[in-house]
């Protein structure tokens, strides 16, 4: 399990103050409670040609702990005293911004805080009373159109092949495996612990799953894929990449979609080199090994399919979904934590008002 940790400062919420979760020193190795601050600030104010947002849902997800390395990548590191970036869900408290109305809701980018101001750049209306509007953080936002994009895009599967799918608990997996299933391909799961694997098979359909925490995991992998692997679809990396790589066929896809199990690492990982096996296979396997970001790898036109096919999907019953709520902006951090160590089942969201 993950170290659970307390803020250092944990404040009751007043009418005229804002709290929020800042970078306070950048972590080596998992994050402590070193890492991350619970700080109260004056309620900001909408000025001209801006809005107040309060915040109701946070979304908690892997990429997180990567923005908070001072390192190149496709996005800027948080800066040390800035507050903890992350897609939220809020609600329209006073706006002076054409197309807002106070009470709507907003799907906004304003990190771990009770209130923010905004312009309206970026921000997407759902209206003042969405269903489910929590979701939109998981199975009809980011993740969904992760998992929709990166399996239709890169993956592109075919009817009769086998889709491997690593973290297929999860918001992105759950979905990359149910959307393979629609596309008529055999399915086989890659999940920690029994209770993970029987809710992949029995309720979201995959053909089979796999407990990757299994002495003998890579056997039952290979048992469970006969025929080898045509797609792919990467989230963890580790001993979880290096049981499928023997299993890809030749002009097998491998759309890459984060290496979470590696994402706290300090250096290199003990044990063998796996440098030569990896490129080997790629090489005599022909194998397509496409990493993405959601935000920038597809035309924007993408993601008007996307809503389309998901919201038919989910009401017709096709798509399943699964969400674990946290109540509290303080339990984020160790709920985070939780994240990345595999101790959530679900896509996670914190639960702020």
């Amino acid at each position: 399990m993950s170290p659970k940790y307390n803020l250092e400062i944990v404040m009751p919420q007043e009418s005229n103050s804002n709290r929020r979760v800042v970078l306070a020193q950048r972590p080596n190795g998992l994050p402590d409670k070193s890492t991350l601050k619970l700080e109260t600030t004056v309620l900001p104010q909408a000025g001209p040609g801006e809005m107040l947002l309060r915040t109701s849902y946070l979304s908690l997800d892997p990429y997180m702990r990567g923005r908070m390395n001072d390192t190149k990548s496709y996005a800027e590191p948080v800066k040390l005293g800035e507050v903890m970036t992350g897609q939220v869900i809020a609600q329209v408290v006073d706006t002076n911004c054409d197309g807002f109305e106070a009470g709507d809701y907003v799907l906004a980018g304003s990190g771990w805080q009770d209130y923010a101001v905004s312009d309206g750049v970026g921000i997407r209306n759902l209206g003042k009373s969405p269903e489910n509007p929590s979701w939109f953080l998981g199975i009809l936002g980011m993740p969904g159109y992760t998992a929709y994009a990166g399996l239709l895009k890169i993956g592109e599967p075919k009817p009769g092949e086998t889709v491997v799918v690593a973290a297929a608990s999860g918001p992105v997996g759950a979905t990359v495996g149910q959307i393979a299933k629609l596309k008529g391909c055999r399915v086989v799961g890659i999940a920690g612990g029994s209770e993970k694997c029987a809710h992949v098979v029995e309720n979201l359909g995959f053909d089979a799953c796999i407990d990757h925490k299994a002495d003998n995991f890579s056997d039952q992998l290979k048992a469970a894929c006969p025929d080898g692997v045509d797609v792919y679809f990467e989230n963890v990396g580790g001993r979880v990449l290096y049981a499928v790589l023997p299993l890809l066929n030749a002009f097998a896809r491998m759309p890459v979609c984060g290496v979470v199990s590696w994402y706290n690492l300090t250096g290199l990982p003990d044990g063998p080199d796996f440098g030569p096996a990896i490129m080997g296979t790629i090489l005599r396997m022909k194998v397509k090994v496409e990493g993405f970001i959601i935000f920038d790898s597809f035309p924007a036109s993408l993601f008007k399919d996307f809503v389309r096919d998901m919201s038919g999907w989910l009401e017709s019953g096709q798509v399943q979904y699964k969400e674990q709520v946290v109540d509290g902006l303080e339990h984020a951090p160790a709920a985070l934590n939780d994240l990345l160590l595999g101790n959530c089942f679900g896509k996670m969201v914190v639960k702020v008002e």
